[in-house]
């Protein structure tokens, strides 16, 4: 029984039997499970467990497609952080005790492409957007609904145990590192309760041109549609980690006071330019003014901006971790209205001009 999650990021799920799959569903599936896996770990990473609210973490949020992924993985190739991974599924509560019970059958995962199919492989140890299932768990009435994701407000009590359960994760690894590095696309929805756990974290929120986001948003929105149309069990998956970017499980984020009225249909280009703007009104509104929009077409082929982040997140910069990711434009042959994304190159280039950080 393999350690690694069925996951929307493996090209398929033909390498999981029906007890790997029972064993997701329960784990993942079941909140009494779930909070019973928490409480146990929590015991268990006691003595091990440091105070680390005030410690350099990383915390990646944005919308997908925006380069979070490359983000998240820049910053775990420098063995700086420690970042939950696929061998921490499907337990993921219980980092300590999945960690001992897992290691006992540990096998090495084939690398290979994720179903995005869009060249990134992983393998068990690929660090992954996955500490969502404890906002989802703990609180999901809060902000989940069954149309759409709302901004989320957790109480003083709930942030305290998310601290402790960072603490728990970073106990849980052999080397120790005291620095969490998470990359979840859902704490757009709760960056001040972020910054107010974490005074001391780096909070980078990725951007990306807005007419070539939501084209690419599209594609996979309906890519994954069709995986979740023949293979069901990937559409459970996806909602047990609230992950509702894309696919059938789409749920929009929902902001007051930015949302546009819209006739769309999620398979229109439209819809994702709309989706866009609402998303970085609300967030040039609302983001802690220590929080840093990163820009996805400045990366791509520029070294400085990453050396730049480099210090920023306060870690060495070494040649093998500068090279640049390549820009890709996607030729577009989907309709879309002009004015609506006119209006979303406006937003894009105030959020521009707006940057304070000189890179």
């Amino acid at each position: 029984m393999s350690p690694v999650a069925v996951s929307p990021s493996r090209p398929n799920t033909r390498d999981y039997g029906l007890l790997d799959r029972l064993l997701h569903r329960l784990a993942l599936g079941s909140s009494i499970v779930a909070e019973a896996s928490f409480d146990a770990d929590q015991a268990v990473a006691w003595r091990g467990r440091q105070a680390v609210d005030l410690n350099r973490h990383v915390f990646i949020a944005g919308l997908a497609r925006a380069g979070t992924t490359f983000l998240m993985r820049r910053f775990h190739s420098t063995d700086q952080f420690r970042s939950l991974t696929y061998r921490d599924m499907p337990f993921v509560l219980a980092p300590n005790i999945w960690g001992r019970i897992s290691s006992i059958s540990r096998r090495t995962i084939q690398s290979v492409q994720r179903a995005h199919n869009d060249a990134i492989a992983v393998d068990a140890d690929s660090p992954e957007s996955l500490d969502e299932v404890f906002w989802r768990v703990f609180a999901d009435h809060e902000y989940v609904s069954p149309q759409e994701l709302r901004p989320h407000f957790p109480s003083e009590e709930l942030v305290k145990k998310y601290v402790q359960y960072v603490s728990a994760i970073l106990a849980s690894q052999a080397f120790r590192p005291n620095r969490y590095l998470s990359k979840n696309n859902n704490n757009i929805l709760r960056l001040q309760a972020l910054r107010s756990a974490f005074p001391n974290a780096l909070i980078l929120i990725p951007v990306r041109e807005p007419l070539q986001h939501a084209y690419s948003l599209l594609k996979q929105h309906r890519h994954f549609s069709s995986i979740q149309t023949t293979n069901p069990f990937v559409l459970d998956y996806m909602n047990w980690l609230a992950h509702h970017e894309f696919g059938l499980g789409h749920r929009p984020f929902a902001f007051p006071q930015t949302q546009r009225s819209t006739n769309y249909p999620p398979n229109c280009l439209n819809y994702w330019l709309e989706r866009w703007c609402d998303t970085y009104t609300w967030l040039a509104q609302s983001k802690p003014h220590t929080s840093l929009f990163v820009f996805y077409e400045h990366l791509c082929g520029q070294s400085h901006w990453w050396i730049r982040l480099a210090k920023l997140a306060d870690i060495p910069v070494a040649d093998s971790f500068i090279t640049p990711p390549t820009l890709v434009q996607h030729v577009i042959s989907d309709l879309f209205d002009p004015e609506l994304a006119h209006f979303a190159s406006t937003i894009y280039a105030r959020l521009i001009r707006s940057s304070h950080i000189d890179f």
